[in-house]
């Protein structure tokens, strides 16, 4: 079977194949459906697996995504993953405070986003750690990234949600026409909006987040990152042309930084609910103040500040200084040993996604991502209000005092060396002299 030919992507294409599919779908009857017979909770993908012998769209569907692109390499896609997790912890930064809040920059995604009413301060955090766990899943091994494959079958899960939202708001446009305005925010999830979420889990983390944070990457690690996240984006229905090669996806990312992001009213509403549901919680377990230090580090004062991100004291810039000090060495450090690399990456693979499934610190059980965050006529997202302040557990801001205490000894040691070489080799010139 020939493939379909990647798209440009604008806000006026979207996923028509997903939605015709997901229509189908929604008419099959499931042992999901509750006593008012709604769709919202149907295992679509289970849906489509088990019927696409019956239906030439569902066929369509299933042939595509069970088909691998020729440029994918398998052994480039174990290199991409294995990146993701050898800056673990950097990289989760990039994803939370420069992709995530950075994001709501975006006007047309946070009208979209608002109206599901998944960014609510309340639920916010269990909406991202699923959104997490679709991460460690495309990021855990090149097996899994095969049709059948867990990181396979979260990609095609996320792209029918997005068809299911996508359908919803315009269903409720055709009820009520001023619910969403079309001809200023484009289709719901169009390819556009699609190609900028793709960007904020690759390019962005490349080449903004984690050079924020003094981490650059190598080019073989850039290519082998941008591979994974366009398969990523051919299983989720999103064109992959500007991924084809590092140059092309620089510059989209450089382009849509430009064209897309415009803060509203709405999107600050939503990155201070999302500050105000991570508070103190697993798995960062970080303070508003060090949260907004890290925004304001990643997005830059500009952005910050269009977003209203409080600007920080002197503590906590100096704090996010030694997280940095920190997350480089470990970063430059580490790698350099083969089999210490190794190590750690397995590590990381295993306590992340266990920390995801724990029942008080994750979901306690993998989602399905089904379609929880119904929009409706009335739903919207409001401002939230501040929790408990006080301090669970250590956290991220640990490994910033950890950051501080080396680059001190660091300085200490290197002070002491020069004052003793500054006081030793002159005494001992002049004893050679005599």
């Amino acid at each position: 079977m020939a493939l379909k030919s990647p798209k440009s992507g604008s806000s006026t294409d979207w996923d028509y194949l997903a939605d015709e599919c997901v229509e189908r779908l929604n008419k099959i009857p499931s042992a999901d459906d509750g006593a008012d017979k709604r769709p919202f909770k149907k295992d679509l993908y289970g849906l489509l697996r088990d019927h696409a012998e019956e239906d030439p769209k569902l066929n369509e569907l299933w042939t595509e995504i069970n088909t691998i692109p020729q440029w994918v390499d398998w052994d480039q896609i174990q290199r991409g993953q294995d990146v993701f997790f050898r800056y673990g912890v950097p990289i989760l930064n990039v994803l939370g405070f420069e992709s995530l809040l950075g994001g709501m920059g975006a006007m047309r995604v946070v009208e979209t986003l608002s109206r599901t009413g998944s960014f609510g301060a309340k639920v916010v955090r269990r909406r991202l750690l699923e959104t997490l766990q679709h991460v460690l899943q495309v990021s855990n091994s090149a097996e899994g990234m095969k049709p059948g494959g867990d990181g396979h079958i979260s990609c095609v899960r996320v792209r029918l949600l997005h068809s299911s939202v996508r359908k919803r708001i315009l269903s409720l446009v055709d009820q009520s026409p001023e619910y969403y305005e079309i001809n200023k925010y484009g289709t719901p999830v169009n390819d556009l909006d699609c190609i900028g979420t793709i960007n904020t889990f690759c390019t962005s983390v490349i080449w903004l987040g984690l050079p924020r944070q003094g981490i650059y990457l190598s080019q073989q690690e850039t290519e082998d990152y941008i591979a994974l996240w366009r398969l990523v984006a051919y299983y989720m229905g999103t064109p992959t042309d500007p991924l084809e090669n590092t140059a092309k996806a620089r510059a989209i990312m450089e382009s849509l930084l430009v064209s897309e992001i415009r803060p509203t009213e709405t999107g600050k509403i939503l990155v201070k609910n999302i500050i105000i549901g991570l508070e103190n919680t697993a798995p960062a377990f970080a303070s508003k103040e060090f949260m907004e230090a890290m925004s304001r580090l990643l997005n830059g004062d500009q952005l910050a500040d269009e977003l209203e991100i409080p600007r920080s004291n002197l503590y906590y810039r100096v704090l996010i200084w030694g997280y940095c000090f920190w997350v480089m060495a470990v970063s430059y450090f580490v790698p350099k040993i083969y089999f210490l690399d190794r190590i750690m990456i397995s590590l990381r693979r295993k306590r992340f996604y266990k920390l995801i499934l724990d029942d008080k610190m994750g979901l306690g059980e993998e989602s399905r991502f089904e379609f929880k965050y119904v929009p409706s006529l009335t739903r919207t997202t409001h401002l939230g209000k501040r929790g408990s302040t006080k301090f669970e557990r250590l956290g991220i801001e640990s490994l910033a005092h950890l950051g501080l205490l080396a680059a001190f000894t660091a300085v200490a040691t290197l002070s002491m060396g020069f004052v003793f070489a500054v006081r030793i080799v002159p005494s001992q010139i002049f004893m050679v002299r005599l």
